[in-house]
């Protein structure tokens, strides 16, 4: 898949962040450890672990943030959305377009939610 690698601007300095072609609001880049690690598509209903995460997130209106936290509480890891900025004020200063594969996540780790 291919990822977008940009570098900001921000106020606590500057920051990387892999992001979505065309992202979609139901898509997201799964962080562990502050490593891209995995590949969430909520409407992706073919992947198992994509369909159980619908579920967890858009069916029990919950935030992914909630659900998250729920995974690293009962398996002891630490997955996370990186933000930008948390006020919001960023500046694109490097583009570049990057090959990467990422798996959904482990259903082993979803399983217990449903």
């Amino acid at each position: 898949m291919k990822l977008n690698l940009s570098t900001y601007r921000t106020f606590s300095g500057v920051k990387e962040v892999l992001e979505i072609p065309d992202k979609k609001e139901t898509q997201w880049i799964i962080f562990e450890k502050n490593k891209p690690k995995y590949f969430v598509d909520f409407f992706d209903l073919e992947t198992e672990s994509n369909a159980m995460m619908n579920s967890l997130v858009l069916c029990s209106k919950r935030s992914l943030d909630e659900v998250l936290q729920l995974i690293n509480k009962k398996n002891n890891i630490q997955l996370s959305i990186p933000k930008i900025s948390k006020l919001r004020v960023k500046k694109k200063i490097k583009f570049e377009i990057i090959e990467m594969t990422l798996p959904p996540l482990p259903e082993k780790w979803l399983s217990y939610y449903l």
